[in-house]
């Protein structure tokens, strides 16, 4: 338990940035995973403009420290790669 002014407000600080963080990473996922969906039902279409929206989102968590932009650039690549595959 905190027991100093500080502490009171870093434990609050870190409440509230945990529940943002996890709703952004909630967010990132549910969207790669919607984007896994649509490339494996063949629905091409959809599947870019997800792309488009997913890889935003990707750019943003990174630039926010979310993930590791290494991480963020693997995810985009891997994405683009299997677009290019099913659009083929």
């Amino acid at each position: 338990m905190a027991n100093t002014p500080q502490a009171r407000k870093r434990a609050r600080q870190n409440n509230s940035r945990r529940l943002r963080n996890r709703s952004q990473r909630s967010a990132l996922r549910t969207q790669i995973k919607t984007f896994t969906a649509q490339i494996e039902a063949g629905d091409t279409d959809t599947a870019k403009t997800t792309y488009l929206r997913a890889t935003s989102i990707i750019d943003h968590s990174a630039r926010k420290g979310l993930l590791h932009r290494n991480k963020a650039a693997r995810l985009k690549s891997r994405m683009n790669a299997r677009l290019r595959v099913a659009a083929a």
